[in-house]
């Protein structure tokens, strides 16, 4: 089976806060952008969170993020997965991508956000480890996958969720915009 490779990270010129997938789906992979299955909540979560359109052309939304000095990627540069799902990812093909020069570009990132167990789980497996020391230390947090998939919160339970962390980190980190 061939691997399946993850999307350049979207970089604000200014980055304090980096959300991170897994590794794209089937329908973000066919669709070329970041969480394009039309259940997959992110886009509203984000919409509601910086008030944005969610169904806005997928650059204003990519602008949206940024202007808001938010950076998006995956902590899988590659891997082998047969089906859309984090559970059938082949834990022996994970490539991460180059996270040293993630923080290299962006050294005012402040705190790094996973979408999701797989997220959090690959970051601390295949990341942390590749880290100099003041980027081990950044406020690490797991917030409940916007995946479909993830079914046993509804939206407005991931929106209460996702609210609560990055409207702490927007307080604290008075850079980014809301």
């Amino acid at each position: 089976m061939q691997p399946v490779n993850s999307f350049p990270p979207i970089e604000p010129a200014t980055c304090r806060l980096l959300i991170l997938g897994s590794m794209p789906g089937k329908a973000s992979l066919a669709a070329q952008q970041y969480y394009a299955h039309p259940r997959n909540a992110f886009w509203p979560i984000m919409g509601e969170l910086l008030g944005f359109d969610p169904n806005a052309d997928y650059k204003q939304r990519i602008q949206a993020l940024q202007l808001g000095g938010i950076g998006l990627w995956d902590v899988m540069q590659s891997c082998v997965r047969p089906s859309s799902l984090d559970s059938d990812i082949q834990e022996a093909s994970i490539i991460p991508n180059n996270f040293p020069g993630w923080f290299q570009r962006h050294p005012n990132t402040c705190a790094v956000l996973c979408n999701g167990g797989k997220a959090f789980q690959s970051y601390h497996r295949h990341v942390l480890p590749l880290l100099d020391e003041p980027f081990r230390q950044l406020p690490l947090h797991q917030l409940p996958s916007t995946s479909p998939a993830y079914a046993s919160l509804t939206l407005q339970q991931k929106q209460l969720e996702w609210h609560k962390i990055m409207a702490t980190l927007f307080n604290q980190n008075q850079g980014v915009d809301q």
